[in-house]
Parts: C-alpha cells; structure tokens; sequence
C-alpha cells in the first residue's frame, strides 16, 4: 500500500468513537460528501495520526479523556492552528465532560445526537474551510519566513563581496599611514573615518532586522556637534558639488556638545544631506543650521527641491515609502533612508520631523537632540605610528584576490615580517616546508581547495603544529567564527582586519622560533 501524501493526511478528519457505532456510522453518513475519515481506537492512536496530519477531530462524548491528554494534544498544535474539534454528545442536558471540553479544547462544535445527516454534513465543511483557512497562514508564514532566511543568506553574502574590496583599501592606507607618507593628519583622518564608516555600515548588513527592532548598539561619547556635521558634509559632499547645490551651513559660535554616537549622528545628518540632493534640480540651494534651542540642539536641513505633498507628509518615515514616488527620482532607493533617520535620532533620545510648503516649495527636516554637559569631547586621533616586533617572523599570506594579498604582504612587511604570499592553496602547501612560517594569514573562500580543508592538512603536519593559523575572511559572524575554530584555527579577523589586530598577531609570535 502506497503512503498518502502530506496534502491528503492533512485533509482527514479523525474519528474517536470506540464506544457502538458511531464509528462507522459517521464514516458512512461523511462519506457522501467525499470527506475522509480514519477510525481511531484510543487516544494514543489519535495522537498518533494527529502527528501525520488532520483537518478536523470528530469525538464522541464517552471517548473524551477526564486525565487533560486530549487537551494537551490540542494545546500543542503550532501557533497558526486552531485545530477544529466536534463533539458528539449525549442527547439531553449538558454533561461535565462536554462544559470540561469546551474550556479546554478551543474550537469546539457540540452536535447532540442522534445527529441529522445535514448538519454532521454542515459542521464538517465548516470545520474544513476554516482549517483550510488556517492552512493559507501557515503557507503565509512559512513563505514569510522562508523570505527572511533568503534575504539574511542575502546580505550575508553582499556584506562578505563588500569586505573583500574593502581590504586592499584598508591595507593600503594602514601601509600609506605606517610608512611615513607625506599627506597631512586631516587627511588621514579623512580617509580612515570613511574606511571606518565603510566597514560598519558592512557589518550592519548582516543584522538588518536589528536596525528595524531598534536594537543598534551605540557607541556613545561627549562629542562636538559640528565635527559630526562637518563628517556629514564629508560624506555628502560629492553629491553636492556633482548637483552643482549651493550649500550653507550655519554654526554658532559656541561649542554644543551631545552624547552621542559620532558614525550614526553623522549618518543621520548626511542620509538627510543626500535626500535633499536627490529631490532638488541641479543647481538649487541646501542649508544645514545648527542652534540651542530650549536646553537642547536643533539641526535643520533644507532645500529649495520639489517639496512634499501634504497627505504625504505624516508618512515620509514610513519604511518602503516614496514620498514622491512618482518622480523618476524616488525609483533610485529603496525607502529605507528617512525610516533609519528616525530609528537613529530617537535612539539618541531625539526627534525628528518633516516640513513643506507644498509641491515645489521645498523642505526642511528638523532633528532634535537632548544636549551633553560638555566636560569632555571626543578628540580624533591622529596618525598611527607603525610598531614593529622584534626580530623578522617569517608570516604566509593565501589570499586569491591578488590586490589584497599583495597589500597585505606589503603592509606585513613594513610592520617587520618576512612574508611569502601565495594565491591558492596548493602553492601554500608546497612552500610551507621550505618557508616555515611563524603564522599563516589564510582567507577561507579558495578555489579548489578552501581555506578549511587547507587548516586541515596544516595541522595535520608535524613541522606547523606550533604554526599561527588567522583566518581572515569576509565571513563575521559568530557561527563562522565557531567553524574556522573547529577547523584548527587560531584567530578569526574580518576583512578588513584592523592594522592594530595584524600588530597584535605578529607581536604574539616568538620571532626566535621562527627564524630556526
């Protein structure tokens, strides 16, 4: 006998009658409407059939169990279910066990017997349409579900495609700033405030929903205002000038200080700046202004662009909404931005909100923040000094992206090791003999042979059982850190590793051993 399929056994109504023949007189009366039963003789085989799958329960009275087991079967369906139960009571008054069943099972139909033909016939279908209600939300959920696992396996994969480029960026400036290079400290600062901002907002991809709970860890200090509005216009100042914008920014000349995140106040600040581009024609004016106002700070941004309708007006924070959705403009996002402005302004403990005149009119948003008592602010830090380690620690670097092995061996280099840097891992395994290396920087997604089988035959080899193994991957998160330990790893960094993690590697290895 062939199994029925999932569809079919969730489509039965089971049936406990053990007592006469009110077993089989139901199949019979049911079976003309071509509804399927299936006869259980107790409750553990009820239990057991409800586990395959049912659309409804059909019991009789003298079958219902005094000890709550057919309660807790009910009780235990998954949260979408609301599974039908009709009961075939006695003729007369109501019984204890009926009222008992009716507290305890949820949705229960009583049918006093001897029950006609059409209205067993009626309960039945009813019960059956209202499962198969229940059955289009599961799918609902389920696809629901389904699509937060697709969109998390998304940008888990976008955050680690970004960090690869990322790393030959980074690698380059910690080799431009630990070299002696000539550009000045603000441009340094420059560069490396954006490379952070960078590789934050990466990371942020791989906790998307934690940005839409409101569950963003700040990293809160006493800062100066305009240094987080000077980072903004930073960010968004080759938009302005690329829209030919004429922009004014209006400081007063005292200091205002928040407690603040410094990256997520100027995101908030420059996701404003970058919308207001957006919507106004080439050419138009954009003001940024700042002021105490009442023991706090206001920033307003505005511009002379397109404007916002009125009826759009309570919505624009709305996430997915276009507030002009018909101008070719607001095809160009996803209508998130103003949705994280909010988020992030009242994690601060702030507010934010919207203003037009109209179509045509312009707009302005207005952000308020409660204001800091300003003892101390956060001062940028300055150049790096390059700290190399004792002795020269032979270090491998496996990497097939050629422009970040290569910018890393140079940045290993300048910090004092002797590097050798191979691009697949057949060619790490073959020099590994003869090199001997200290430590082995090893990135995990290889052709052929990954990183992880590649640790495995490391190991596996008495002359680099005391070798260093750091993985370094666009993979971060805490699972993937668990896999590369299991494969023998001995540290995990995240492309692209921070010049203070590559320091602290090379200064925990002994360089005396590794010139043997």
């Amino acid at each position: 006998m062939t199994e029925a399929s999932p569809e079919r056994l969730e489509r039965r109504v089971l049936v406990l009658a053990p007592v006469g023949k009110d077993s089989s007189l139901v199949q019979t009366m049911l079976k003309r409407d071509a509804v399927e039963c299936f006869a259980c003789a107790d409750v553990d085989s009820l239990a057991r059939e409800l586990a395959r799958g049912a659309a409804a329960l059909l019991v009789a009275e003298e079958a219902l169990p005094s000890n709550g087991q057919l309660a807790a079967l009910v009780q235990a369906q998954p949260p979408w279910s609301d599974l039908p139960v009709l009961i075939l009571t006695r003729p007369g008054a109501d019984s204890a066990a009926a009222a008992r069943a009716m507290r305890t099972l949820g949705n229960v139909t009583l049918l006093e017997r001897p029950v006609r033909v059409a209205a067993l016939s009626s309960a039945v279908r009813s019960a059956l349409r209202a499962r198969e209600r229940q059955y289009q939300t599961r799918a609902h959920v389920t696809e629901r579900e389904e699509a937060d696992r697709r969109k998390d396996e998304f940008l888990a994969t976008l955050a680690h495609e970004l960090r690869n480029p990322l790393a030959p960026i980074r690698n380059s400036l910690d080799l431009l700033r630990v070299s002696g290079a000539t550009p000045s400290p603000q441009v340094w600062d420059m560069m490396d405030r954006q490379v952070h901002q960078m590789v934050r907002l990466v990371d942020d991809l791989m906790e998307v929903s934690r940005i839409t709970r409101g569950t963003i860890e700040l990293r809160r200090e006493a800062i100066a205002l305009a240094d987080v509005i000077t980072a903004a216009i930073e960010t968004s100042r080759p938009l302005i000038e690329a829209a030919r914008h004429e922009l004014t920014v209006v400081l007063p000349p005292e200091p205002l200080v928040v407690h603040a995140d410094a990256m997520r106040l100027a995101q908030v600040f420059a996701n404003l700046l970058n919308n207001a581009v957006k919507y106004t024609d080439p050419g138009g004016r954009i003001t940024i202004a700042a002021r105490r106002e009442n023991g706090a700070v206001t920033v307003s941004i505005s511009d002379t662009g397109i404007g916002i309708a009125a009826d759009a007006l309570p919505r624009v924070f709305d996430m997915f909404v276009q507030a002009n959705a018909r101008d070719s403009r607001a095809q160009t996002g996803l209508g998130i931005g103003l949705t994280l402005v909010r988020s992030l302004v009242e994690m601060h403990g702030g507010s934010v909100s919207a203003h037009s005149a109209g179509a045509g009119r312009g707009s302005e948003f207005v952000v308020h923040l409660p204001l800091g008592d300003g003892r101390e602010t956060h001062r940028t830090r300055g150049a790096l000094v390059p700290g190399k380690v004792a002795g020269v620690p032979r270090v491998m670097v496996v990497d097939d992206n050629a422009d970040a092995a290569e910018s890393l061996a140079a940045l290993l280099h300048i910090l004092g090791a002797d590097v050798h840097v191979s691009h697949d891992g057949r060619g790490a395994l073959e020099a590994l003999p003869s090199f001997r290396p200290a430590a082995i920087f090893l990135d995990l997604g290889l052709p052929g042979m990954d990183g992880y089988e590649i640790a495995r035959h490391i190991r596996a080899r008495a002359e680099a059982g005391k070798t260093l193994l750091v993985a370094l991957t666009g993979w971060g998160q805490e699972r993937d850190r668990r896999r590369t330990e299991a494969a023998g790893f001995d540290r995990h960094l995240v492309k692209p590793a921070d010049l203070s993690a590559l320091q602290a590697v090379l200064a925990s290895l002994n360089a005396e051993s590794s010139t043997n």
